[in-house]
C-alpha cells in the first residue's frame, strides 16, 4: 500500500517540465551527497524532505533508507543557502559533504523524486557480509596519484561497464557488470591473490567504495584505499592543485548531462560506425531505449536511433 500523500510528489509531464526549466531566469547548482547514518523512519522523513524540497524548487532524485540517504539534485542559485541551512540542522546530516557537479547544466534534473528504498545502494549482499563502519582509507587526489604508480597497488573500478567504457583511471580493473550487485563478486574474484597489495576503489561520488571497501576488508584484503570524493572532487582537487590527472576521458552521471568531461581523451567507440566517440544517447525508439554511444554524422543518418530497425518502428521519444 501507497502511503506516501499524493500531493507530494510530481504532476508535471517531462515536456511541460523542460518549459518550465527553458523559462527559469536563474542558474542552479548540480550537486550530489550521501551518508550512512540510521533513520528511524525514512518514509517520515521523505515526506518531511520533498515538501522542504518542492518549495525551495530542488530538482532531482534522491534515495533513503533506514541506513541513511543517496542524493543528486539541482538547487536554484538563490536558495542555495537557505537549502544548506535547512538540511544541516537535521542532526543526521549536519555538515555533510557536497561533491559540485563539474560540469553545471539547469536541465540536469527535470522533477524531483524522493524514494524510500531497503538500500541507498543496492549490494545483494547479506548484513553479515560487511561493516559499513570498517572501510577504506580515504585518499586525496595527491595521495592517490602518489599511490597509483606504486608497483605493488592494484585499482578497480566500481562503476558498472556503461560508465568505464567512455572514462577510467589508467591501468585500472574494470569488471564487466551492469550493476553494483554483479560487481562486487567480480572484483574479489578479480583480485584473488592479491589480498596483500594495496587496493585502490574509486566511484562516481564514494559511496559505492564506501560498501565495496567494508566488503573487500571483510573477505581479508588488508590494505585497502578508496578515492575521497569520488571523480567528480577528484577533477576539482586536480584543478586547484595543478596535478596530472589520472583518470581519462569522461565521467558519466545519471542524469540528463550522461556524462561530464574530464579530460581530452576519447576512450569510447560509436556503437554504428566504431568511429573514436564518447557522447552517450538513448535510442529515440521508447520501446527500445537502449544507452549507447553514438557520433554526430551517425545521429544524423539514423536520426537518434540505435540501429535502422528500430527507425522503422513507430513508437517515437517525444
Amino acid at each position: 500500500m501507497n502511503t506516501t500523500p499524493h500531493h507530494l510528489r510530481n504532476h508535471l509531464s517531462k515536456a511541460e517540465a523542460f518549459k518550465q526549466l527553458i523559462k527559469e531566469t536563474f542558474s542552479r547548482r548540480v550537486i550530489s551527497f550521501y551518508r550512512y547514518v540510521i533513520l528511524p523512519d525514512p518514509l517520515a522523513l521523505r515526506n518531511e524532505l520533498y515538501a522542504e524540497w518542492q518549495g525551495l524548487g530542488v530538482l532531482g532524485r534522491v534515495y533513503l533508507s533506514t541506513e541513511g540517504i543517496n542524493a543528486q539534485i539541482s538547487v536554484p542559485e538563490p536558495n542555495f543557502g537557505r537549502f544548506q541551512e535547512l538540511l544541516f540542522a537535521r542532526r543526521a546530516f549536519a555538515g555533510v559533504p557536497f561533491k559540485v557537479g563539474v560540469e553545471q547544466k539547469n536541465d540536469a534534473f527535470w522533477k524531483l523524486t524522493v524514494k524510500v528504498r531497503k538500500q541507498i545502494v543496492a549490494d545483494g549482499l547479506a548484513p553479515h557480509e560487511y561493516d559499513v563502519t570498517n572501510v577504506g582509507t580515504h585518499l586525496s587526489a595527491r595521495e592517490w596519484n602518489e599511490l597509483a604508480s606504486d608497483s605493488d597497488t592494484v585499482m578497480v573500478d566500481m562503476r558498472n561497464n556503461d560508465e568505464s567504457t567512455i572514462g577510467h583511471f589508467e591501468g585500472a580493473l574494470t569488471p564487466d557488470a551492469k550493476t553494483f550487485k554483479e560487481e562486487l563478486p567480480l572484483a574479489k574474484a578479480m583480485l584473488a591473490g592479491k589480498e596483500e597489495k594495496k587496493v585502490l576503489l574509486y566511484c562516481t561520488g564514494g559511496i559505492r567504495c564506501e560498501k565495496a571497501s567494508a566488503y573487500l576488508k571483510h573477505h581479508g584484503f588488508k590494505n585497502v584505499y578508496q578515492l575521497h570524493g569520488g571523480i567528480i572532487d577528484y577533477k576539482h582537487q586536480v584543478e586547484r592543485e595543478g596535478l596530472e590527472s589520472k583518470f581519462k576521458g569522461k565521467n558519466f552521471v545519471f542524469d540528463h548531462r550522461l556524462s561530464e568531461r574530464i579530460t581530452e581523451d576519447v576512450l569510447g567507440q560509436c556503437f554504428n560506425c566504431g568511429t573514436a566517440c564518447d557522447d552517450y544517447t538513448n535510442c529515440n525508439n521508447v520501446d527500445c531505449n537502449r544507452l549507447f554511444i553514438q557520433c554526430a554524422p551517425c545521429r544524423e543518418t539514423l536520426e537518434n536511433f540505435c540501429s535502422a530497425e528500430c527507425r522503422e518502428k513507430v513508437t517515437v521519444r517525444a
